[in-house]
């Protein structure tokens, strides 16, 4: 699927669907690229260091907040081709909205807005096909991915939460404007997860009203409810080799070489790593040992991954995951899934057996899309369904 930029050029629908939902989209501004190279980590700079993905600059362009916007868009154009953007607002498509005001359900989904939370190394194009799959069904959607350089020089209270800041400020502006007014959640891999975990946070500390006005969490590959060194190389390692990682590979029944696997009654095969793979997974892991064992990440980590835990909202919760994923371990998933339940949550979930980390909707689109649907049908819409 394409960028929703230059879509839905339809003026006539447009401004017949502008007449019943006020959009939502902030003005824009572009702050000066930072080229500056001094924020990454001096471990980053060793002569083994030669992934481009270590040394190219990587800059955002954020989004500030407007109490009236009226432009429509679908979303914020990077100023540069090498820009970042730190999120977009994309709106329903205008042929999925009920212009005569007879549905229900459409109102109630005028009203929602969906917050898609990327993985690690995401970019907004990876995260465009769940956008349109929820706008192409009448809700609004955000799109919010980090530059991976915030990452990498992650600090108490720097770039990458003062991005979080951003989102929780849009947000609540947003839900503020007009009564009834709600959240649904869909974050991908432990990074998306976690960042819902500072999402919450900040609602808590801001207006803890604000927890009861999300209906829906659904988390796709995750989660590891705790900081361990193993499952966070993983997923540095997949960020940093992309589609040479063997967390992109899922399991088959053939008989190349690699590790065989009993999933279910099926006899299949998992790839193994490279060798320069499974060097940068050594490396990472003794590294993370160090990191996230250092006080103030491990506080911060523990502060989170306890809200997430023990301090979430009472909404429904969809878990999509595989017994294939290379990055997040399927019984860790199960775990967190069954301490939900016994803590009084209503919980799904989908095991989709083979299909490897966060890849699950491109594996098997017709799985994933019935799992959203009944999701969304016997929660987040069911009051609408209910009167309609």
């Amino acid at each position: 699927m394409g960028s929703l930029s230059g879509i839905l050029q339809r003026p006539v629908v447009a401004a017949a669907a502008a007449l019943l939902i006020r959009v939502p989209v902030p003005n824009i501004t572009y702050p000066i690229p930072n080229t500056d190279h001094r924020f990454f980590p001096n471990f980053f700079y060793s002569p083994a260091d030669s992934t481009p993905v270590l040394l190219n600059s990587y800059r955002s362009a954020e989004l500030v907040k407007s109490a009236k916007p009226t432009a429509y868009t679908h979303s914020v154009p990077t100023s540069t081709s090498s820009s970042e953007t730190l999120y977009r607002w994309h709106l329903p498509e205008p042929m999925s909205i009920d212009i005569s005001g007879n549905s229900g359900c459409s109102s109630v989904k005028s009203r929602t807005v969906v917050v898609l939370l990327g993985w690690l190394g995401a970019k907004q194009k990876h995260l465009n096909r769940y956008a349109e799959w929820y706008t192409s069904r009448g809700f609004h959607a955000i799109t919010f991915t980090f530059p991976m350089a915030d990452i990498l020089s992650y600090q108490i209270g720097g770039k990458a939460e003062q991005h979080i800041d951003s989102l929780v400020n849009h947000l609540s502006d947003w839900l503020e404007e007009e009564y009834g007014k709600n959240l649904v959640f869909h974050t991908f891999s432990n990074t998306g997860w976690l960042t819902y975990g500072a999402i919450l946070e900040k609602f808590q500390q801001q207006d803890p009203s604000l927890m009861g006005r999300i209906k829906g969490c659904i988390v796709d590959s995750a989660p590891v409810a705790a900081p361990d060194p193993q499952v966070w190389a993983s997923g540095f390692s997949a960020a940093f080799l992309k589609k040479q990682s063997v967390a992109t590979k899922g399991v088959t029944r053939s008989t190349e070489p690699g590790v065989t696997l009993s999933l279910g009654t099926k006899t299949v095969t998992e790839a193994k790593p490279a060798v320069t793979e499974a060097a940068l997974l050594l490396v990472l892991e003794k590294l993370f040992e160090v990191v996230l064992n250092l006080p103030t990440i491990n506080r911060r980590l523990s502060d989170v991954l306890g809200l997430l835990s023990s301090g979430q909202p009472s909404c429904p919760q969809l878990y999509i995951y595989s017994s294939a994923d290379r990055v997040i371990p399927a019984g860790s998933v199960e775990s967190f899934i069954d301490e939900q339940r016994r803590a009084g949550r209503d919980v799904r979930a989908c095991n989709f057996v083979s299909t490897p980390h966060v890849d699950h909707f491109r594996n098997d689109p017709k799985l994933y899309s019935a799992q959203l649907t009944g999701f969304l049908e016997d929660f987040v819409l069911s009051s609408c369904q209910h009167s309609s």
